[in-house]
């Protein structure tokens, strides 16, 4: 295959790949592509009506808030195995501080984050700085977080949750500049069409930056074709999600709070020191370390976000429930730490993405969805997820085997 000349000072070419597609960083989102399109057919179209739609969204939302700060703690080469347990007792301290003791809800959310924050402080603790593996460590704060739980709520939930925390859990914008008329599609909210129309704006924007930067470094990049034909599915993408939400009942609040998270995350990964830092880590941790970067102090605070992270996403349990229950955040652990890994994580660390994490978070909704709406049983259900776990992690071990070859 004729390989491009790479751009230099001296003869200005810009590098570029060849025509075709990378399976080690697509593969997710054509596999993701494959699994809506079959279920589509199976369900004759109903997982992608509008009201599916917002249902996949709001029924995962803690799952995918969990996702990204499971992935951030998988590319530095750890686990956490609590953050269900978390979810459920931040979820019952939201409840006693609202319902029990009468707290206004701004303040009590605030004091539920900082005590997310302070479990995963604990936890990061024993980690980074006492040298406890992280699997033991987070074995310990799934048990010990359960029992606490328990003990707080016994065998009764707590609620109702105050409006505006139900809201955020399950309620939709406004439809501010009112609707528009889209042919056979009916009406649909004007204010989040051009939410959808700024996102992709932004998607283009971000991309065609990224992609000049790397060719004024004279890095390999995406052939034109290529790059056009990415940028043209994610802008279908998102306008087809963006024009079925609005069709329905506008943006789920959780969607617009999933995006602050997708955006805020990916940038802090992707372009600032603390998340080369984490790459570098789980890369290459002797290297990391003389090359100066401060593990224990990365490694801790990787656990305060996760802590934090776990108590948005019990907040937004309880009150899509309406109620703190003891039974609260069982298995979030374990799809959370799958759609890391189906979203392209490697099992050794070093490598994610954010957004792969959204994917494969995607993924198993649309596999617990679409299953449910064709009638299979729980069983075959977890059948199917196991599979889809294990052939992820398969093809990250064959793509770096086949990598390693190939070198």
């Amino acid at each position: 295959m004729t390989m491009t000349t790479p751009r230099t000072a001296e003869t200005g070419v810009e590098a570029k790949r060849p025509f075709r597609i990378n399976l080690r960083s697509s593969g997710i989102y054509v596999a993701f592509a494959l699994i809506v399109a079959l279920f589509s057919v199976l369900t004759d179209g109903a997982l992608l009506t509008p009201q599916n739609i917002s249902n996949i969204i709001v029924q995962n939302s803690y799952v995918l808030i969990l996702a990204i700060g499971m992935i951030l703690i998988i590319i530095a080469g750890h686990i956490d195995l609590s953050v269900g347990s978390v979810v459920a007792v931040t979820g019952a301290l939201s409840a006693v501080l609202m319902v029990n003791m009468g707290l206004p809800w701004p303040l009590a959310l605030l004091l539920t984050i900082l005590a997310g924050g302070l479990i995963g402080a604990w936890q990061g603790f024993w980690v980074a700085y006492f040298g406890i593996p992280a699997f033991i460590v987070t074995l310990a704060g799934m048990l010990l977080f359960r029992a606490l739980t328990l003990t707080v709520l016994g065998n009764q939930g707590i609620g109702p949750f105050p409006d505006a925390v139900r809201t955020l859990a399950n309620g939709f914008t406004d439809g501010y500049l009112g609707n528009i008329g889209l042919g056979p599609l009916g009406g649909a909210d004007l204010f989040s069409l051009l939410i959808g129309l700024m996102a992709i704006a932004g998607m283009v924007a971000a991309q065609w930056r990224t992609r000049s930067a790397r060719s004024g470094y004279g890095q390999a990049v995406d052939a034109m074709p290529l790059f056009v034909l990415k940028m043209a599915a994610g802008a279908a993408l998102i306008l087809f999600l963006v024009v079925q939400l609005a069709r329905f009942k506008n943006l789920p609040w959780v969607l617009v709070l999933l995006a602050f998270l997708v955006l805020g995350y990916s940038l802090m990964a992707n372009r600032t020191v603390f998340g080369r830092r984490i790459y570098a880590i789980g890369g290459n941790l002797q290297a990391a370390v003389l090359s100066g970067v401060k593990v224990k102090q990365v490694v801790f605070w990787i656990f305060v976000n996760m802590g934090v992270l776990s108590a948005i996403a019990g907040i937004i349990f309880a009150g899509r429930l309406n109620q703190a229950g003891p039974t609260a955040g069982n298995s979030f652990e374990l799809d959370a730490i799958a759609a890391a890994f189906i979203g392209g994580a490697a099992v050794q660390g070093g490598v994610g993405k954010v957004v792969g994490a959204i994917t494969g978070g995607l993924i198993m909704a649309v596999i617990n969805n679409g299953m449910s709406l064709i009638g299979s049983p729980s069983e075959r259900v977890m059948l199917v997820k196991g599979a889809v776990l294990l052939a992820a992690v398969a093809f990250d071990v064959w793509t770096k085997r086949r990598a390693g070859v190939s070198r």
